[in-house]
């Protein structure tokens, strides 16, 4: 029976054939989505078009269609000004992230002495950033650098600038060291992304008498084109459900209050994830390599 399967097998066209046999490499995680995250996520979908109360005799579940969406949306201020606040700092973070995580890259690729000490010192933050940890550190103050904001030079500052630029630079002043903690998986990925880049191509270049810094930025950048777009999805995923994001526990928050709900924290949670997928698609549009022509 074996053999004649094997035989209809090789009767397969051979593009067919490839195309099965990577179905059967991802058949056990499609069934795993399928089970624990598109049937929930239907679920949600349908609780944030009704008003969800539990109660001693189960779930029950009043239609109220869009009215939870329009809650969100036009009557709740906080959940807009939250949203926009979000999407400020994730426009703040990940710039800082993306050139601090390739610095440090660049650094451990050189040939020094204790490389691996630094590289260990350098991911740690990932190892031990779990949520209770995270919570105590923002809770003490370790994730701002004390006492800069509040410095009457700072403070002055921050006073001068237009509405739209104060929000991000106190953000950026306040959470300096938290964006930084951020940067452990980046580092690596930027660290094995430059390790995979010909040395023949820098010592052609060297020879052509191109400069450090022209390699840097005809060689080394675009290399990590690719890398840099991954990185930065990476990242704005990652900051996108950190436990300390104020969306995130504000919708949390929601899903208990007497005023809230299932039904409601379920809405916010949909446009939430439709300003992430904006998001996400503006920065792959922006970041996304495109091929140069030779005219």
């Amino acid at each position: 029976m074996s053999v004649s399967a094997s035989t209809r097998s090789r009767g397969l066209r051979p593009s067919l054939r490839e195309a099965l046999s990577g179905y059967g490499f991802i058949l056990l995680w499609l069934i795993g989505f399928a089970l624990f995250t598109l049937v929930p996520l239907a679920q949600t979908f349908y609780y944030s078009l009704n008003t969800v109360t539990v109660g001693v005799d189960g779930i029950k579940l009043v239609p109220v269609e869009w009215g939870n969406y329009a809650r969100a949306l036009f009557t709740d201020p906080n959940f807009i000004e939250l949203l926009i606040g979000y999407a400020i700092e994730t426009a703040v973070s990940v710039p800082i992230i993306l050139i601090f995580s390739m610095l440090i890259a660049l650094f451990l690729n050189l040939h020094f002495k204790f490389k691996g000490v630094f590289r260990t010192i350098f991911f740690l933050p990932v190892v031990i950033t779990s949520g209770p940890v995270i919570q105590e550190l923002t809770a003490q103050g370790a994730t701002s650098i004390p006492g800069l904001a509040q410095s009457p030079a700072v403070a002055e500052f921050l006073i001068q600038l237009p509405g739209y630029l104060r929000n991000p630079v106190q953000y950026l002043l306040t959470s300096f060291i938290l964006i930084l903690w951020f940067s452990g998986v980046q580092i690596l990925i930027y660290l094995a992304s430059l390790q995979k880049i010909d040395a023949s191509i820098y010592e052609a270049a060297a020879i052509d008498g191109a400069s450090p810094w022209e390699a840097f930025w005809k060689i080394t950048l675009p290399s990590l084109s690719t890398t840099t777009l991954v990185i930065a999805i990476y990242t704005v995923i990652s900051l996108s459900h950190f436990s300390e994001n104020k969306v995130v526990k504000y919708i949390y928050r929601q899903t208990y209050a007497v005023e809230g709900g299932i039904g409601y924290a379920s809405a916010m949670s949909f446009i939430y994830f439709l300003v992430l997928a904006l998001l996400l698609a503006g920065l792959y549009l922006f970041l996304n390599p495109r091929p140069q022509s030779n005219a």
